[in-house]
């Protein structure tokens, strides 16, 4: 049996400010045998929010996140970030650079240029002298805890060290969104929830808004949100409005959740008590 659709929440009220949204977003690949990668997608997202976009690989996660990034162009539909449609937008390498900052699983670190000059690639884009881009990627260095590796080239850092500069690369022009593609993937369970920890400490202390694809439950949890894509669709949409349903999204993601919800043998002591956990682990 297909596993039914929960629908997306209601848009947030008027006062409430979004800063992206997509009507009827789809992306279709090849001519002889087309494969729709996003299907009739209709999504929005609050400044300051903190999003999980997760799902099975090739479910469209990461055709969106390169769609509303304005990386690739959908086949219908609309992206409209800060109020302005991406199908209005002329040069969309300039609109991209001024605000949205990425953060990729690889890094995409320049391995000649030090950590302080990858950070400042990016603002060569903007009417900044030597000493203003210089001293801004050292003040985005300093925040993400690289101050006395800023003259390192890649190769001299972490693995997290690493991940690190390409978040403060992705700051340097203070962009309204972040969009993180698997930003954990090549790292250990240590870095990955230092990355995470990072993060989340951005967005609350600087308000920025972060979507982050991953297939890391740790990760995932850290959102106020999270969307689970599903052949091109969305299967769900859930707020994370405190930390018990946080907790609860974990327990159905379990191998233990997972068996509730299957209704598979359990111990005695668990067995008594499966009933009530099964019927509140569907409705997260």
């Amino acid at each position: 049996m297909a596993e039914p659709v929960i629908a997306a929440e209601a848009p947030p009220p008027e006062t409430s400010e979004v800063i992206l949204e997509t009507r009827a977003l789809t992306r279709v690949y090849g001519e002889k045998v087309p494969v729709k990668a996003l299907d009739g997608v209709d999504l929005w997202i609050r400044r300051g929010e903190v999003l999980a976009i997760v799902g099975p690989s090739g479910s469209g996660k990461s055709t969106l996140l390169n769609l509303i990034g304005a990386l690739d162009r959908p086949t219908s539909g609309e992206v409209i970030v800060n109020g302005t449609p991406l199908s209005k937008v002329r040069n969309l390498d300039r609109f991209r650079s001024r605000t949205i900052g990425f953060i990729f699983q690889s890094h995409n670190l320049l391995p000649t240029l030090t950590a302080r000059e990858n950070v400042e690639v990016p603002m060569h884009e903007l009417p900044l002298r030597p000493g203003q881009r210089r001293a801004r990627a050292m003040e985005l260095l300093a925040m993400v805890g690289l101050a006395e590796r800023q003259d390192h080239l890649p190769n001299q850092l972490s693995g997290g060290e690493r991940q690190r500069v390409a978040i403060a690369r992705a700051l340097a022009n203070s962009p309204s969104m972040l969009l993180a593609d698997e930003p954990t993937g090549n790292l250990d369970s240590k870095n990955t929830a230092d990355i995470v920890a990072l993060l989340t400490r951005l967005n609350r202390e600087q308000g920025v808004t972060l979507v982050i694809v991953t297939h890391n439950t740790e990760v995932a949890a850290a959102a106020r949100r999270v969307i689970t894509f599903r052949d091109g669709k969305i299967l769900r949409d859930v707020s994370m409005s405190n930390e018990l349903e946080r907790e609860l999204l974990e327990l159905k993601r379990s191998p233990l959740g997972q068996a509730i919800l299957r209704g598979d043998h359990l111990p005695p002591a668990l067995a008594e008590v499966a009933p009530v956990l099964h019927d509140l682990l569907e409705r997260v």
